[in-house]
């Protein structure tokens, strides 16, 4: 497995320290939160796409993907009634999939809960189809940039629909394109009745990314969530895509998190060897 870092809690750094630092701590790749970047995606040039895909091969790092899709701009909502709101978040989902092809990265991460909640009054059957039908509407995409779409199960505190694996993994069954896959949060997944080690088992061969975060929502080895059983049953699975850190609580500082992460997921592999 390779471990990489999301950018989003090295607050105001711009991404070319963030590579760097990465690269000095000897992570393998770097999580990119488009709003860390622009507003909108729509306004990064193509000459500043090219430049932070070469800064990132300078340092020595992956651009992994993307996450916190539809966070920004103002207004994404994926599972919207409004017709005019629903096809601009399609449309910006496919300005998604074309920057993180320009990027050279290799996955996205679909989150957002806010951007994805099923309403009062809203009908929870189409909301999921309107869902499927964006992600399938970027599909043809992704397969060109080669680029798998992950969806993500967060927990139901944070949204009520796509709140569990089993659920996550329904949409990858019926979507069945080989770009769209699935991926485990170890944060949302510790607060499901099923132990996280058997999540990522249930994944299977749909298991295409995993984020590494403590169920306190601060990194690997700042809390008490059992991580050497999630990375035991990757180095069994034989998994050998990414593991990223990703964190909502920023204290103390990037550094620390950062540093203190990779060093502590190294040392539980250590011990797997």
């Amino acid at each position: 497995m390779k471990f990489a870092t999301c950018n989003e809690y090295f607050e105001d750094w711009k991404v070319e320290d963030v590579f760097s630092y990465a690269a000095d701590l000897g992570y393998d790749g770097v999580e990119i939160a488009p709003f860390t970047i622009a507003p909108s995606v729509e306004d990064i040039s193509t000459q500043r796409r090219s430049e932070i895909r070469a800064a990132a091969e300078r340092s020595g790092v992956e651009i992994v993907g993307l996450h916190w899709l539809l966070a920004s701009p103002e207004g994404l909502y994926i599972t919207h009634p409004d017709q005019a709101i629903y096809e601009r978040t399609k449309s910006y989902f496919r300005s998604l999939v074309q920057f993180c092809g320009d990027l050279g990265g290799q996955v996205m991460i679909i989150g957002s809960p806010m951007q994805r909640n099923v309403r009062e009054g809203w009908n929870h059957n189409e909301c999921w189809q309107r869902m499927r039908d964006a992600f399938e509407a970027s599909l043809d995409l992704a397969e060109e940039h080669e680029v798998y779409l992950c969806i993500e199960s967060l927990s139901k505190d944070q949204t009520n629909i796509i709140s569990t694996c089993e659920d996550a993994r329904s949409m990858v069954a019926e979507i069945d394109h080989p770009n769209f896959q699935t991926m485990v949060d170890v944060c949302s997944g510790s607060t499901e009745e099923i132990e996280v080690s058997q999540l990522l088992r249930d994944s299977g061969k749909h298991l295409y990314h995993v984020h590494v975060n403590d169920a306190n929502k601060r990194g690997p080895g700042f809390g008490d969530t059992d991580f050497t059983s999630v990375l035991k049953t990757l180095n069994e699975l034989d998994y050998q895509r990414y593991v990223s850190v990703e964190v909502f609580d920023f204290t103390p500082d990037p550094r620390t998190i950062a540093a203190g992460s990779l060093h502590y997921l190294k040392g539980i592999c250590d011990t797997l060897d």
